[in-house]
């Protein structure tokens, strides 16, 4: 005859809770050991809708930028990217309503560029883009930074809430290599450094 007696385990156990997180991990805690998480270093770009779309004398909208570390690759078949956008952040709000969007992935060179998106209390994206070298993509009219190492210009597929975050997932329009001299922007250990 088997033996019957139900074999029990332990629960497991689980650190005590940081303050404010019932999962266990503090803002710090987590800040911090996602900063040894080297990332690559990229301008999101794309441009307001006219204010009149069935005019087409009516002023074009204005240029929006952001640098983002949080972007990667999703697919290959179809090509399709990801970026993470703080919600309720001017990209976050304007790429809600205007589904065409561009990324220059940023050379070493174009640590100043990074820089002056990434800024708190900025002054208008117009000034931002005054004088740095930029074409427009030909599929969605967005700037792509002169000298990067790659762009894309992309269409939104879906979008996806994530705790404070929206996730835009966009199908790649066009991709073009522009530049090939110098190596990549990363960003590590809230710096930007250059490989090597």
């Amino acid at each position: 005859m088997p033996n019957t007696r139900s074999l029990t385990t332990p629960a497991p156990s689980f650190p005590s809770p940081a303050s404010g997180h019932s999962e266990g991990v503090s803002n710090e805690e987590f800040r911090a050991a996602m900063s040894r998480l080297a990332s690559g270093v990229v301008l999101v770009t794309a441009q307001e809708p006219p204010l009149d779309p069935d005019d087409p004398l009516a002023p074009r909208g204005e240029d929006v930028g952001m640098t983002a570390t949080a972007f990667m690759s999703v697919s290959l078949d179809p090509p399709l990217v990801l970026v993470s956008l703080r919600e309720g952040s001017r990209m976050d709000d304007l790429l809600d309503e205007q589904p065409l969007w561009a990324v220059s992935v940023l050379s070493e060179s174009q640590r100043h560029i990074a820089g002056r998106f990434a800024m708190k209390g900025r002054v208008s994206d117009r000034l931002l883009f005054a004088d740095i070298p930029y074409v427009r993509g030909e599929a969605t009219g967005a700037p792509l930074a002169g000298g990067a190492l790659a762009t894309l210009e992309c269409r939104t597929e879906q979008r996806v809430p994530a705790g404070d975050h929206t996730l835009v997932i966009g199908r790649v329009l066009t991709a073009s290599l522009p530049s090939a001299d110098g190596g990549p922007l990363t960003y590590f250990r809230g710096r930007y450094r250059q490989l090597g």
